[in-house]
C-alpha cells in the first residue's frame, strides 16, 4: 500500500514537472513570437552602463509587451547579457523579443542624418552642426583654427573644405565627428579628380581648382552648364582677363550684402572682388559639389569669354564683348557691366 502511494506520488510530482515544463516551454515560445511593439515607433535609450534589469525596465515603462523573466533567459541562452551597447534605439511595430535583443547586441542604433547641400558655405554648415540638438557639441564653430585641427585641416581657413553630402549619425555623436568625415570626404576627392584632371589647366595647386569650382557652384545650379561656365573662367585666367564674378563680390561683402549688388559694391575693393582683382580670389567662397569640381578640371572647350544670366537659372553665352552686351540688354534688367 505505501508502496502504490509512493508510485502514485512519483507519478503525480513526474506529471506536475512535465506539465510545468511544458507550460514553460509554451510560454517561453509566446514570449519569443509575440510582438513586442504594436502601433507607433518607440525610441528606448540605453544609457551606458545599464544592467539587464534596468534595460528590462525602460522597455516595460514604454509599454513593449515584453515578459523580464524570459527576457533575461532569452539574454542569458544568446550570451548577450553583458553586450548590450549604449545609444538611443527605435523599435518599430511588430519586432518580437528576440529581434530587439539583437538590435541592442548589435548597436543598431536610430540614426539621424544631416543634408550639407551644393553651394552651401561652411558657416551654415558649422551653424546647422551647432544647432543640432542630437549632437555631442565639443567645438566653437567661429573658432576656425582650433575647428581645422580638430578634424585634421592643413588649412587654416575652411570654405571650401567641406564635402556637401548627407551625413548619417547617431544620437550623442560627437560633432568634430560630423565635421571630420566632410573634411576627409573632400580631401580624398580632390586629391582624386586632381590626378585625372585635363591638361594645360592654369591652376598650380589642386587648391587653386577648389577655388574656381566654388565660384562654377554659385553661378548656376544646372549641371550641364557647369563645364561651358568653368571653361568661359579657364579662358579667362589663362588671357589675364578678371573674372569678374558677381559670387565673389557678395562673398567679400560679408553682412553688408542685403540682396543687391550696386556698382560702387562692384568697384570696392575686397580680396574677393573679381571685378577689381585678377586671378583667384584667396579661398573658395563655397562648398563646391563633384560636379563643379569636375567641370572645372574638364572644361568645355569653345571660344566663350562671357556669359549672362536669363533670369530663369540658364545663362547665354558669348565669344565677343559686342554679342555679349546685346545678350545683357535682351536679359538683364540691372546692368553689371560685361563679365
Amino acid at each position: 500500500m505505501k508502496l502504490s502511494r509512493l508510485v502514485v506520488n512519483s507519478i503525480f510530482l513526474t506529471v506536475l514537472v512535465l506539465g510545468i515544463a511544458a507550460w514553460a516551454v509554451g510560454s517561453y515560445r509566446t514570449a519569443l513570437q509575440t510582438p513586442a511593439v504594436t502601433g507607433d515607433p518607440v525610441v528606448i535609450e540605453i544609457d551606458k552602463g545599464d544592467s539587464l534589469g534596468e534595460v528590462s525596465q525602460k522597455l516595460l515603462d514604454a509599454q513593449l509587451a515584453i515578459e523580464p523573466f524570459w527576457f533575461k533567459v532569452l539574454a542569458i541562452q544568446k550570451n548577450a547579457v553583458n553586450r548590450l551597447k549604449a545609444g538611443e534605439y527605435e523599435l518599430a511595430s511588430g519586432l518580437t523579443m528576440t529581434e530587439i535583443l539583437f538590435l541592442f547586441v548589435f548597436g543598431k542604433t536610430k540614426q539621424y542624418s544631416i543634408t550639407v547641400p551644393e553651394g552651401w558655405q561652411y558657416q551654415q554648415f558649422a551653424e546647422a552642426i551647432a544647432n543640432n540638438p542630437k549632437l555631442e557639441h565639443t567645438l566653437d564653430p567661429h573658432n576656425t583654427d582650433a575647428l581645422m585641427l580638430a578634424v585634421g585641416g592643413e588649412a587654416k581657413h575652411p570654405e571650401g573644405w567641406f564635402f556637401p553630402d548627407t551625413y548619417r549619425y547617431q544620437k550623442h555623436t560627437r560633432d568634430v565627428s560630423v565635421l571630420k568625415r566632410a573634411y576627409e570626404k573632400m580631401r580624398v576627392t580632390l586629391a582624386q579628380e586632381w590626378q585625372n584632371k585635363a591638361a594645360d589647366l592654369p591652376f598650380a595647386t589642386a587648391y587653386e581648382a577648389l577655388i574656381l569650382a566654388s565660384i562654377v557652384e554659385k553661378e548656376t545650379a544646372i549641371p550641364s552648364e557647369r563645364p561651358m561656365i568653368a571653361g568661359v573662367f579657364v579662358r579667362r585666367l589663362k588671357m589675364g582677363m578678371p573674372l569678374q564674378t558677381d559670387p565673389t563680390v557678395i562673398y567679400g561683402m560679408g553682412e553688408r550684402f542685403q540682396g543687391n549688388i550696386s556698382r560702387d559694391d562692384l568697384l570696392t575693393p575686397t580680396p574677393y572682388n573679381t571685378y577689381v582683382i585678377k586671378g583667384l580670389p584667396p579661398t573658395p567662397i563655397a562648398l563646391p559639389g563633384l560636379d563643379a569640381i569636375r567641370a572645372v578640371l574638364h572644361p568645355q572647350h569653345s571660344e566663350n569669354l562671357y556669359f549672362v544670366a536669363k533670369g530663369d537659372g540658364s545663362h547665354v553665352f558669348s565669344t565677343t564683348l559686342k554679342e555679349h552686351n546685346q545678350a545683357v540688354a535682351d536679359y538683364q534688367v540691372k546692368r553689371h557691366g560685361p563679365r
